[in-house]
């Protein structure tokens, strides 16, 4: 089936949210505003725990839950929010009831942190998968089987789905509804909740920007706030060995000891950052950034920021500009 033809929901189609300790008040509460009961939409919508009673949440807050795992035994969608903190081994219980309910072919999604709960219980081995940002690397080396994509609002791979941070798990649940139901369900939805139905681009553009001088790397902190200083300037590797008085081969291994990245990809970001910068705070138009930036065209400039953030410089100033007005 097409991502973009709707499924046959022609039963009752239910959903089980499973809340962990530490769960994120807002991440539960996107399945829960997305898959609620209402005329016309098939959903069945239930809240469930390891045991029920109250589950302690992030944020001083609790949930009191009615239903333990024989939730999941009947659900066709399962949906576990984000839970703090993410890292800590699931349950063997909560384990076995996925994995159980994955193999009679339930729909397992996660939002946020949940992806560490469907890593845990082995279902995003050999699978693309993506978590929130700040996360992204932990669940990576946590779960070295899994291809961990940090700049993606979401991945669908069939039978499990995940969403990025916070936020990008409504992007995925209104996704889901959009292939269950088609897109006017889900555009329907999406006015309820005053959402957009799809947002343009990825996690990329939401991720702090990462081209300063870095902690440990003092040797070669001189050279790169040179270089951030002349972005404008047509800058090469070459120039920057010479100013930090070695050879090309020597700085190269040097700079990516200290950043992880080779000088011209370094560069590259911190151009593409600071036109980031320069949409957010300026009204400057796309060609001046670009020139500012070192990128030299608005051309350049926005096949550099496609690349980088998976957006375009238009879009991004709309979302992010803190010079345009409602």
């Amino acid at each position: 089936m097409s991502a973009h033809e709707p499924s046959d929901l022609r039963t009752r189609h239910e959903v089980a949210v499973l809340v962990m300790p530490g769960a994120l008040p807002l991440d539960v509460g996107i399945p829960l505003q997305v898959f609620i009961d209402r005329p016309g939409v098939p959903y069945a919508l239930s809240i469930c725990a390891e045991h029920p009673g109250a589950v302690p949440a992030a944020s001083g807050l609790s949930y009191q839950v009615e239903r333990g795992l024989e939730a999941l035994e009947s659900a066709d969608t399962i949906v576990v929010p984000g839970y703090a903190p993410p890292d800590r081994p699931i349950p063997a219980t909560v384990r076995e009831a996925l994995v159980a309910a994955h193999e009679r072919g339930a729909r397992l999604v996660s939002i946020c942190y949940g992806a560490f709960a469907l890593a845990d219980a082995g279902l995003l081995s050999g699978r693309r998968a993506t978590t929130h940002w700040d996360a992204a690397a932990q669940l990576a080396r946590t779960h070295p089987d899994v291809d961990v994509d940090p700049n993606v609002l979401f991945v669908d791979e069939g039978s499990v789905l995940t969403s990025a941070g916070v936020a990008a798990g409504l992007d995925l649940c209104l996704y889901i509804v959009r292939k269950d139901l088609g897109p006017r369900t889900a555009n329907e939805i999406a006015r309820r909740l005053v959402a957009s139905p799809r947002r343009a681009g990825g996690q990329a553009q939401y991720q702090p920007t990462g081209w300063m001088p870095v902690a440990g790397g003092e040797q070669l902190e001189e050279v790169r706030t040179w270089a951030l200083a002349h972005l404008d300037d047509d800058l090469t590797t070459q120039q920057m060995a010479d100013r930090a008085r070695m050879s090309r081969r020597t700085f190269e291994r040097r700079f990516v000891e200290e950043t992880g990245r080779p000088p011209h990809r370094w560069i590259l970001g911190a151009r593409v950052d600071l036109a980031r910068r320069l949409l957010e705070d300026s009204d400057l138009p796309i060609d001046q950034i670009a020139s500012r930036a070192g990128l030299g065209t608005g051309a350049n400039l926005r096949l550099h920021f496609r690349r980088a953030l998976g957006t375009s410089p238009a879009e991004y100033r709309r979302t992010f500009s803190a010079t345009l007005t409602q």
